[in-house]
């Protein structure tokens, strides 16, 4: 399954087609039943993982990802069942507990005892250390490193070995956005070279969409498959969930939303072939856009004023050591802003300049007279005192209501309307809030701050602890916050969709990126490749990202204009193919069940489709690439 074969068939029982002919089978699952004490997660299960898959495993906290993932990787027995593993195959596993050896030094850790020359001629070795560690000397004590780096090491430990089918657990967490974007290039370039599979449970949609060929939802004791990345799952969910008028209302509405999003956000997610653009356009049809950017300034000038917080030639320096210099930034009210920067550049030292606990060496920070701000922080600030409390006796404290959006959408909700909008289930109103899960107490606390009714809301990265129904839940709350938001986060998906423009620190100055996200990992990658001396001289080998601009494409006009109309042919082929492969389920369903030699051809028949689908879908994105 896994790949390009199998659209929306529900994994349930032993089913051949998980393992078609002329795909080599890497491991699979027959049957799987998996319970806890008070839970069943999984029921008879069955799946498949083959050569060149590449699986994004999605679903809500608590619903089984980890334990799929642990199961199939054999780091877990089900009660129930099987897993088969080709004679041969090798998986490397990132799980998301720590067994890292304190005594042993960072280079020890990755590759072992070989020595300086032997892992220096691997090109894949120096590229993880690049990577991932090119700001910790070799020679560190592991027992002298934070969590953050604990965890770089051990996904370097395991990139840099040999494997068949590698299961990353959250392997996302603690890196930024450039090591995140290294490590989307990196198991590309992998899977490129070799016929390896991957499974990986992230909340990373960006990640998920760069990465992944398929996508496994997991909920109500099933596992669901889906083609393609984040953005094709989202496609795909919400036509199965319009088709079977499904009763998840809400769930269906926030799909779609984030669907409008996809189409109408970040210019990078159009490069998709034409057959599928006007199917999700027919989709999102009748979906607004998903912020009415006139209504909520004018509502955030309404409670602000016109003057938030301006930073008039501001400087920073801690002792000797300048962090920021010469920053001007006149935030704007509504303005929706994202900040970028590798760790150590001075986001926080921002952050503290605008709330005012930080005070600048040079320069001045003007605010204006209205200006309320709350920040929700990395840490759970505001809950050590009603840890014993329930959510119930918490919620007693605050006011009646609360209004949420504007004009017309204006809505007057109570905060345990708000608690249930933000995944809380009626039972939990009486969970004291120390027995709350991670992601619970992260929304908790996000409430509180809203219901605080701040007009500068700072977050710094809110997405920990939540699943994809959670972010989507948070963006869809914080569309109708009328109010200036800044973001400091490592999540890319949410920041682009959450902001409506972004800032970088660079070298100690703020810089606006008109580009976004791409332009930010085009300059860090244009200063890594400027200082090479500067890394040789520390001992660590430099971090390369590749530049998100296009490389030079060297095509002359007649070369171009000849690409271009083979890129046009191939959309109007994937149409047509498009249009048979359903031809072909509309005779299978209407073929007689009992006439197997029928039922053969016909199948026989799709996925000759199906694969010339994948091959003419390849052609396209080659073209899209050389055309610009």
């Amino acid at each position: 399954m896994g790949g390009k074969r199998y659209r929306g068939a529900r994994l349930g029982g032993f089913d051949p087609r998980f393992y078609p002919r002329g795909v080599a089978h890497l491991l699979g699952a027959e049957a799987l039943h998996l319970e806890f004490p008070t839970k069943v997660v999984f029921d008879s299960i069955s799946l498949g993982v083959n050569e060149g898959d590449r699986i994004g495993i999605v679903g809500r906290n608590g619903d089984g990802k980890s334990s799929l993932l642990a199961m199939l990787a054999g780091r877990l027995a089900p009660d129930a069942g099987r897993v088969t593993v080709r004679g041969g195959v090798t998986i490397g596993v990132l799980d998301q507990g720590d067994t890292l050896d304190d005594d042993a030094t960072i280079g020890e850790t990755v590759v072992g005892d070989q020595a300086e020359h032997e892992w220096a001629g691997d090109a894949r070795i120096r590229d993880v250390f690049a990577g991932l560690l090119g700001d910790l000397p070799l020679d560190t004590p592991i027992a002298g490193l934070s969590g953050g780096q604990r965890r770089r090491v051990a996904l370097a430990k395991l990139l840099a070995g040999e494997w068949d089918v590698l299961a990353l657990d959250e392997p996302t967490n603690h890196l930024d956005v450039e090591a995140i974007a290294w490590l989307a290039e990196h198991i590309k370039n992998r899977w490129a070279r070799s016929a390896g599979g991957l499974l990986v449970v992230t909340h990373d949609r960006w990640f998920l969409d760069e990465v992944c060929t398929a996508t496994w939802e997991v909920h109500d004791r099933i596992v669901e498959p889906f083609e393609g990345g984040y953005a094709a799952y989202i496609l795909q969910r919400v036509e199965r969930d319009r088709q079977a008028a499904s009763i998840e209302a809400r769930r269906q509405n926030l799909a779609r939303k984030e669907l409008a999003w996809l189409r109408r956000g970040a210019p990078a997610r159009t490069s998709k072939p034409k057959f599928r653009i006007d199917a999700a356009n027919a989709l999102i049809a009748d979906v607004p856009e998903i912020r009415n950017a006139v209504a909520l300034q004018s509502l955030a000038i309404t409670r602000l004023g016109k003057d938030v917080v301006d930073l008039l030639d501001v400087s920073v320096s801690y002792g000797d050591t300048a962090v920021l210099e010469d920053v001007e930034w006149r935030i704007a009210p509504g303005e929706r802003t994202g900040i970028l920067g590798v760790n150590g550049a001075g986001k926080s030292t921002l952050l503290n300049l605008i709330v005012g606990t930080v005070e600048p060496t040079t320069g001045r920070v003007k605010r204006g007279k209205t200006v309320k701000v709350a920040t929700l922080g990395q840490q759970l600030d505001g809950l050590e005192q009603v840890m014993a409390d329930p959510v119930r006796v918490i919620l007693s404290r605050l006011q009646t209501t609360y209004t949420f959006g504007n004009g017309s959408k204006a809505e007057e909700l109570t905060p345990g309307q708000l608690l249930e909008r933000l995944g809380f289930a009626s039972a939990q109103l009486s969970t004291p809030v120390r027995d709350l899960s991670g992601g619970q107490q992260r929304r908790l606390q996000l409430l509180l701050i809203l219901l605080q009714q701040p007009n500068v809301l700072i977050l710094d990265e809110p997405t920990n602890d939540l699943d994809t129904d959670m972010l989507a839940a948070l963006e869809d709350l914080l569309d109708s916050w009328p109010g200036t938001l800044i973001v400091v986060s490592h999540d890319r998906y949410f920041l682009e969709r959450v902001t409506d423009q972004q800032y970088a620190i660079v070298e100690r100055h703020l810089r606006h990126l008109p580009g976004g996200v791409d332009q930010y990992l085009a300059l860090r990658a244009s200063a890594t490749s400027a200082s090479p001396a500067r890394a040789a001289a520390s001992g660590s080998p430099a971090r390369s990202v590749e530049s998100a601009a296009p490389a030079d494409a060297g095509l002359s006009g007649a070369e171009l204009r000849s690409a271009q109309k083979e890129l046009a042919a191939a959309e109007r082929k994937l149409e047509r193919l498009s249009e048979r492969i359903s031809a072909i389920h509309e005779r299978m369903a209407a073929h007689d069940q009992n006439d197997y030699a029928g039922l053969g051809r016909l199948t026989a028949e799709l996925t000759e489709a199906q694969d010339e689908t994948a091959a003419t879908e390849e052609r396209w994105l080659e073209l899209s690439e050389l055309t610009g």
